[in-house]
């Protein structure tokens, strides 16, 4: 399988309707810095709290993450030179290790990580708009073919359907909607960090931060506790190689999809190390669960473990919970929408490949794969109201961490086969990222600790993650027959 054969999946024949290339630089770092901003940056830092304990320890997460996440995206930067095609990291990872690799990630990506995500993030939208209208709250379940449905499940059924509908409508309507989320949601994290750090400054907390900065657990405690921790700061900030997918509607891919990846990957990961130095001068990191107020409880036993709501309630008092949970509703709408949007173009590339169903390599009239886009929402919508997709994820979240390893390992593979300065197959430029392998090599090593680390602390989570991967292998062959 050459890159001839990828790029095909940009057109389906003389007079068919074909991906066309609207998008432009902007927009697709939109796309990188939106699929990555859902609800987390407001929420896991309280488990990281509880898993580490002194502030220290809690930026040391964050800091580590954030170098894993741009270390990747310029790994994958490179890639996507060399293979500017729909389907991105399936693409990635069929050329390096053939097509079983790429339809065990595109399968176990639909199965689970894209759609469960998107139901995740939908129900955390539901959840949110709650705090605004207590009666979502309070409604009782409805029983629909013996199984409760609760009044956030639909919002997100709700939330999904109406974006999967408008992303349908036309590439244009999907990134304007990404595009004027993003930037809202940006600049609701600098707001922030600016009202955290210049009104919510309190000395008294930031001593005790500082003076408590290294505690925490005992040594070999802390070490695994650590790598659990890098869970929630990795996946706060993943969907960033999203963008890679939607490579054959990007004008001049080959230099617009690497610059996304690397500066919408540092504008998030910056930003949310900088929203947990707003948090550390607020609020101090532990704190008593039974405590009083917002301040007792601290960052490690924030309210349901919303720390962003708490600092901000600590600044403004009740109405911050309000006030956040708007922020957090921009957040997540938008982030749904980059999810659905980007997803689609990688079953379609598989479905062009032969690799899954043949109906999904049709584009609608509007030059979008709305065959797909169906099938993801209509997926992700059974997720949302199942209530199992928090348990799926937490099934692949080392499975994820393993195939950016692998298609990282890909990188490696493909700069042996290629002569240096080559033009790589279907390539549009001759590779221009740096050809250093400490990079790429230091990524597959921490990734693979953290792995490991994760098969000793969450075993139950860790393993069926590869069973999802594993019951890939028969439908592959279905597929291939």
């Amino acid at each position: 399988m050459t890159g001839e054969t990828a790029a095909r999946s940009d057109d389906s024949g003389e007079g068919a309707p074909h991906l066309i290339r609207l998008l432009g630089a902007f927009d697709a770092t939109m796309i990188v810095a939106g699929s990555m901003i859902g609800s987390g940056i407001f929420i896991v830092s309280a488990d990281i709290a509880r898993n580490v304990g002194g502030a220290g320890w809690l930026l040391a997460v964050w800091l580590l993450g954030a170098f894993m996440t741009v270390a990747a995206a310029k790994c994958y930067a490179e890639l996507a030179t060399m293979f500017p095609h729909a389907g991105g990291q399936f693409v990635f990872l069929r050329e390096a290790f053939g097509p079983l690799a790429g339809f065990l990630y595109g399968w176990t990506l639909f199965l689970v990580i894209q759609t469960g995500t998107i139901a995740a993030v939908a129900v955390a939208f539901g959840k949110f708009l709650a705090v605004l209208v207590p009666e979502l709250a309070s409604a009782p379940d409805v029983s629909v073919l013996g199984h409760p449905i609760s009044a956030q499940q639909a919002v997100a059924v709700l939330v999904i359907a109406g974006l999967t509908a408008a992303n349908c409508a036309g590439l244009r309507t999907g990134k304007d909607i990404q595009n004027v989320f993003t930037v809202a949601k940006v600049a609701s994290l600098v707001a922030l960090v600016l009202v955290g750090v210049a009104f919510g400054w309190n000395g008294h907390v930031v001593a005790q931060n500082l003076a408590t900065a290294w505690s925490g657990p005992a040594h070999g405690a802390l070490l695994t506790g650590f790598g659990a921790a890098m869970v929630g700061s990795l996946f706060s900030a993943d969907a960033w190689n999203n963008v890679t997918f939607t490579a054959a509607e990007v004008r001049n891919p080959e230099r617009a999809v690497p610059r996304a990846l690397v500066l919408g990957t540092v504008l998030v990961v910056g930003l949310y190390v900088l929203a947990n130095v707003a948090y550390l001068v607020v609020l101090p990191v532990a704190g008593d669960p039974a405590g009083s107020d917002v301040l007792a409880r601290g960052i490690a036993h924030a309210s349901q473990d919303r720390v962003a709501t708490a600092v901000v309630e600590q600044i403004l008092g009740p109405a911050g919970a309000s006030l956040m949970a708007v922020l957090i509703m921009i957040s997540t709408f938008g982030c749904v929408n980059g999810l659905i949007l980007t997803g689609p173009r990688l079953y379609h590339a598989m479905a062009v490949d032969g690799l899954f169903v043949s109906g999904l390599a049709r584009l609608n009239a509007n030059s979008v794969p709305a065959r797909a886009l169906v099938l993801q929402g209509a997926w992700a919508s059974l997720l949302a109201l199942s209530g199992r997709y928090g348990q799926l994820l937490d099934y692949v979240i080392a499975t994820a961490l393993l195939f950016y390893a692998l298609t990282v390992i890909g990188l490696l593979r493909l700069r042996r086969a290629q002569p240096s300065g080559s033009r790589q197959p279907g390539a549009g430029a001759s590779r221009v990222a740096p050809r250093s392998a400490w990079l790429p090599v230091t990524y597959v090593i921490l990734a693979v600790l953290v792995c490991a680390d994760l098969l000793v602390v969450k075993p139950d989570y860790t393993w069926p993650g590869f069973l999802i991967v594993a019951a890939g292998l028969p439908a592959y062959l279905v597929w291939r027959r």
